[in-house]
């Protein structure tokens, strides 16, 4: 199964080591998952390098435990001449209890050349998956 072009999906199993003094996962570790998922959707859309330009939002919307499978699904949700806004959802799972959006986000991203300057987004190939 391949993922469409400009998303990403990630799943992590919340162990200890990501965990805060509550057992649920610390915010810096689920920060970290979905600023990966940005950067997948976002590269994966720009077929070149990108980077974090800006983080617009973050909710946290439950915690989520030890022992919980946590799933990151990245969009991009808007093209720019170089940047891009990346929708990113968390949801938590674990068998026999249902799945639930425990995380959200929206990160600006922005493609670059081999210097790290801003580079305009090659819409060419973009404008030949959709015909």
């Amino acid at each position: 199964m391949t993922t469409p072009t400009g998303t990403a999906e990630l799943r992590e199993l919340v162990l200890p080591v990501h965990a805060n003094h509550h057992d649920t996962l610390f915010a810096g570790q689920g920060l970290q998952l979905m600023a990966k998922a940005a950067f997948l959707a976002a590269r994966g859309l720009a077929q070149q390098e990108v980077v974090m330009a800006s983080v617009t939002s973050v909710d946290f919307l439950s915690p989520v435990a030890v022992g919980y499978q946590l799933t990151l699904r990245g969009w991009v949700s808007r093209i720019g001449r170089s940047s891009m806004t990346v929708c990113v959802s968390g949801i938590a799972d674990k068998p026999g209890i249902p799945a639930e959006e425990v995380l959200k986000g929206v990160f600006e991203m922005v493609a670059v050349d081999a210097t790290g300057r801003p580079a305009p987004i090659n819409r060419s190939y973009l404008d030949k998956e959709t015909a």
